[in-house]
């Protein structure tokens, strides 16, 4: 039987072939800019990540030989910019089309990338204490159960290093769609694993995709279980057209300290 898993991968590949925005590569000036110290990256759809989250690590806009960890961040977005700071970059991600755009990402701009294809619902393939920082865009809404992902992110990250994650908190599975009035269409937690009816729905409005909701014990609360410190946070709304303009966010970002 496919784990759920291969067919989300098998999904934004199909994404990305159809022009997904988040398979969509830096341009050449982009990554130009980041090297001249003009930069800006996001977890979550629209705000940028604070460049104070990257202290202490983070020196006259530069992370010179910074142990970075792409966390299913692949795409040749964020990881591109961390090479063009000066990061020793590693992307895992279980997508092949989006691990073939940071294969043409690092050729085109000359850098080193290390580039793992392995589920993130299994051991990351890496040593203890291997990396600085994780970045980890919003994309755990992929996968079942996320506390084993908070256990690994401490596991591999140093003493003293950074988790950035982007998370949806769930809103965005309440709705179908978004035309007026809103109807509340889906019962939280979202499992189709678990629940025939919203296996039949994640089918029709998710692209293929098998997608779970997650509480905030599960994203915020399972990383304080992990060890980690959460030291600052902010929330986000989807790019327009919104789904809620102006209204009800629908993701969390966090910066989480592994303790010293």
């Amino acid at each position: 039987m496919t784990r759920y898993t291969e067919i989300n991968a098998k999904a934004i590949d199909q994404w990305v072939e159809n022009g997904w925005v988040w398979g969509i590569m830096i341009t050449h000036d982009e990554y130009k800019q980041a090297q001249n110290g003009i930069w800006d990256m996001v977890l979550t759809p629209t705000k940028p990540v604070p460049h104070d989250w990257f202290l202490p690590y983070l020196k006259n806009e530069r992370l010179d030989g910074v142990r970075i960890l792409g966390l299913a961040s692949g795409g040749g977005q964020q990881m591109p910019i961390f090479a063009a700071l000066g990061a020793d970059t590693t992307v895992l991600d279980y997508a092949d089309r989006q691990l073939e755009n940071e294969r043409i990402a690092a050729e085109r701009e000359k850098y080193k990338i290390d580039i793992v294809k392995a589920d993130m619902t299994e051991r990351f393939p890496f040593e203890s204490e291997s990396f600085d920082i994780i970045f980890h865009p919003v994309s755990n809404c992929y996968i079942e159960d996320v506390y084993p992902i908070w256990n690994e992110c401490y596991r591999v990250l140093r003493s003293g290093g950074i988790l950035l994650a982007g998370m949806d908190n769930g809103m965005n599975f309440l709705f179908d769609d978004y035309e007026k009035p809103l109807i509340v269409a889906n019962s939280l937690p979202y499992n189709p694993l678990k629940n025939p009816e919203q296996m039949e729905n994640t089918k029709k409005y998710n692209g293929g995709s098998i997608q779970f909701s997650h509480t905030f014990d599960e994203q915020i609360g399972g990383q304080l279980r992990a060890g980690f410190f959460i030291t600052a946070a902010y929330e986000d709304h989807d790019k327009e057209p919104d789904t809620i303009p102006n209204g009800i966010p629908s993701y969390w970002a966090t910066r989480a300290i592994k303790s010293v």
